[in-house]
């Protein structure tokens, strides 16, 4: 046998390899570029996260300078993140040049110990975010601008801070602490943790709506609107103390100051909840209770 015939097979072996690696290669990039052909066509940056430990509950933190947030639970145990420019569609010109839509989001995800962080780099440009979470997911979530932020079916802890846009969370469970500075607050309980909690807005109607076996201490103010309860509050004597301020030792103002808040319990007392309005109604509903 000559040296040709004996390097045959291992010629053979190499070339079998080769190919084997470059279909391999190939199969890589197609499904790369199929993905990639799918998150165009959708029109958003599409991001899924495992969690480092699914068994464990997740912390979600998400913020927007102009856009919306909507989370919604579901039964799998991934974040998954979409981020879409909204309104990114190209005029139409007959002629002259053409404008190329920039519809990338900048979109970065971080998770760490079952916490997930959420940006984007797109600040020139309205983003609205849709996040998917397994059910127990506790949220932090802020936006400025031109976006509403929207929870649905979620139980955990609610963290919720929109300033020009209204705040809804849907058929949630846990506590939440949450404020529209802007707009509307409206909450919807299946169950709740045994955990202070607070609701706030300076120009929108505050509706929060409770199990019927709601047990809470209320705190309540609002300067220009009304508060209406379905459940049957047992005010407190009015008994606020004046808070004195002295500063005159040092040449400033002697001040004393009444809270306007009012304070009851539901149900012989529990948790404390706030709710905090300037220019807008309060409603404490019961879940069951006409409308």
């Amino acid at each position: 046998m000559n040296n040709h015939t004996r390097r045959f097979p291992y010629i053979f072996a190499a070339a079998v390899a080769f190919a084997g690696f470059a279909l391999g290669a190939l199969q890589v990039q197609a499904r790369a570029e199929e993905q990639a052909s799918t998150q165009t066509q959708s029109g958003a940056d599409r991001v899924s996260v495992t969690l480092s430990d699914p068994a464990r509950p997740a912390l979600v933190k998400a913020s927007l300078i102009d856009g919306g947030i909507t989370v919604k639970a579901y039964e799998g145990k991934e974040v998954i993140v979409e981020a879409r420019v909204r309104n990114h569609e190209s005029a139409h010109q007959e002629s002259g040049p053409k404008r190329i839509s920039i519809v990338t989001t900048g979109l970065t995800v971080e998770e760490e110990n079952n916490q997930v962080k959420i940006n984007t780099e797109s600040f020139a440009r309205t983003i609205d975010l849709s996040i998917s979470v397994p059910v127990h997911t506790s949220l932090h979530l802020r936006a400025v601008n031109d976006g509403d932020i929207v929870v649905t079916g979620v139980d955990g802890e609610m963290d919720i801070d929109n300033v020009n846009g209204s705040v809804t969370l849907n058929n949630i469970a846990g506590s939440a602490v949450a404020h529209a500075l802007n707009g509307r607050l409206l909450v919807t309980f299946t169950r709740i943790s045994q955990k202070p909690m607070a609701f706030s807005s300076l120009n929108g109607d505050i509706d929060v709506t409770f199990p019927a076996d709601l047990k809470a201490n209320v705190s309540l103010r609002s300067d220009r609107g009304d508060v209406f309860s379905d459940f049957d509050v047992q005010m407190q004597a009015s008994s606020a103390q004046p808070i004195v301020e002295d500063g005159r030792d040092h040449g400033g103002k002697y001040r004393v100051k009444i809270d306007k808040t009012v304070r009851g319990s539901i149900n012989g007392g529990g948790p404390e909840l706030q709710f905090t309005n300037f220019n807008g109604q309060i409603y404490i509903r019961k879940a069951g209770a006409p409308r």
